[in-house]
């Protein structure tokens, strides 16, 4: 443990030093408890509503899409996000709009106003941050977004009474308002002052900065609780006041956060963000572009991990279906220590895995599909955008001569884990790829899944959902006449 120094970040045109006696304070309560900024919102204090939404600035390693002026430039949730996360960043708050010359309104601020896109207020702040990082990314690119890539951008900030074409409105004429950009040099500045700070550690939060430090740390304190994103964890913190009386934060090892090209696929650091690893995993595969964007939020994408998602082993997570279907291995790490295992022998039980004390998951190797393999992956869900899917069922097909030469039918909602629907893969394999062998595994499910009844899904809803997943795989993957992707959206289809 190195000696305990004050949280140390950007913010407001300063850097400030926090004292964190409570490490799972969290950024929200900061800024309207200490600072008096109370542009910030509180609505859900879960990630999920957006009137929370800040911008967290890095020292970027070299060009990307949410670089701007050396910074790569975030939204995320302030209501989950714990204070010591913070440390060696910079905190853009809607107090930091820049007016335009003159003292006029920042032009997201004007576009907002001129479009009526803001009735009782409460939600503006966070589509005006969500806004403003959409701005500073296109003004630096020298492009503008469709209007489907808006609503894309807010998809994590949900109004409740001005309705969203106001804000689409606003958020197309933003750009004929004057271009007003960020001033990063000073943040840029001070962000590389404080690289020279030593590793964060605190009563209770070690930031390890290495994957040694991480791997020491981790094996000498078995029970802690290790940290990414918090989107989570936060809710822990947040909704069900868990004592977290020891957190290892990752977010600080650059080791975890690389994503690799391997022979034959790919290598996403566990420490990846949602949006990185989503990102590289739509390049390779572009069928998984639609589950990409439907995958929670951009503020929830931009704070969470991969690595997370399929660690905490929710039945009801979007990642795991993807990457079994894929046939993807986790690198688990113990001390010095690595080992692999099939993702598809991860879970055993509901939120159980395999890993061993002390032993944390290093990375996630991805390999590609073969050229004839069909993937196809649907999310079921009450919301089209930012919510939890009631089923989610990832697929990968792959035929010779019209027969079903492999078959991976992975199903998330459906059973306490998330696994193969081994019964219905069966029914298919060696078969002629035709309506009849589609039915016979959407009978065969039946022998694969028990559903549960709850608040998103009965269990007849859910196993008629899955079955109806497979005839549609066969809709769009049979020999003769096979419909197009586009048929079967209701976003894509005339």
């Amino acid at each position: 443990m190195n000696t305990p120094r004050p949280i140390r970040f950007f913010h407001r045109g300063r850097t400030v030093s926090v004292d964190a006696s409570t490490p799972t304070r969290t950024v929200l309560q900061w800024l309207r408890e200490d600072e008096a900024c109370t542009g910030t919102k509180e609505g859900c204090n879960e990630g999920d509503c957006g009137a929370c939404t800040v911008l967290v600035g890095e020292l970027a390693d070299g060009p990307g899409p949410d670089v701007v002026g050396g910074l790569r430039l975030r939204s995320v949730n302030a209501c989950i996000r714990f204070l010591p996360t913070l440390d060696g960043k910079a905190l853009l708050t809607v107090e930091d709009l820049k007016p335009a010359a003159g003292g006029a309104l920042h032009p997201v601020q004007q576009a907002l106003v001129d479009c009526h896109g803001s009735q009782c207020g409460f939600c503006t702040p966070g589509f005006a941050m969500s806004l403003t990082a959409c701005y500073e990314r296109h003004c630096e690119a020298g492009t503008r977004p469709t209007r489907q890539e808006l609503a894309d951008e807010l998809s994590g900030n949900l109004c409740r009474c001005t309705g969203y074409r106001p804000i689409l409105d606003a958020g197309q004429k933003m750009f004929d308002l004057g271009t007003v950009r960020l001033d990063t040099a000073p943040i840029v500045q001070a962000l590389q002052s404080l690289q020279a700070e030593p590793a964060l550690s605190l009563p209770g939060f070690e930031a390890p900065r290495t994957l040694d430090d991480l791997a020491a740390l981790r094996q000498a304190q078995p029970q802690a609780t290790l940290l990414a994103g918090a989107t989570d964890i936060g809710l822990w913190n947040n909704k069900q006041f868990r004592p977290l009386p020891q957190l290892l934060y990752v977010g600080e090892v650059k080791e975890l956060q690389r994503i690799e090209e391997m022979d034959g696929g790919l290598r996403i650091g566990a420490g990846a963000s949602l949006e990185d690893a989503w990102t590289a995993l739509a390049d390779a595969v572009p069928e998984l572009r639609e589950v990409w964007l439907r995958f929670a939020s951009p503020p929830v994408r931009h704070a969470g991990t991969l690595g997370g998602n399929v660690a905490n082993g929710s039945p009801i997570g979007d990642g795991a279906p993807v990457l079994i279907a894929l046939g993807a291995t986790l690198v688990l790490r113990q001390g010095e220590r690595e080992r692999r295992l099939p993702l598809r022998d991860f879970y055993v039980d509901y939120m159980k895995n395999r890993l061993e004390p002390g032993e944390f998951l290093q990375a996630i190797e991805v390999p590609r599909p073969a050229p004839d393999a069909a993937v196809r992956v649907w999310k079921i869900s009450k919301r089209y955008d930012s919510d939890i899917s009631a089923v989610c069922g990832a697929f990968l097909l792959a035929l010779d001569g019209g027969r079903v030469r492999e078959a991976r039918f992975v199903f998330g909602g459906m059973a306490a884990i998330v696994k193969h629907a081994a019964h219905a893969e069966a029914a298919v394999v060696g078969q002629p790829w035709t309506e009849a062998t589609a039915r016979a595994a959407m009978d065969a499910l039946t022998r694969d899944f028990t559903p549960l009844t709850d608040q998103r899904a009965s269990a007849d809803y859910r196993l008629r959902v899955a079955q109806n997943l497979l005839l549609k795989l066969w809709l769009q993957t049979r020999p003769e006449a096979p419909l197009p992707v586009a048929a079967g959206s209701v976003w894509q289809a005339a």
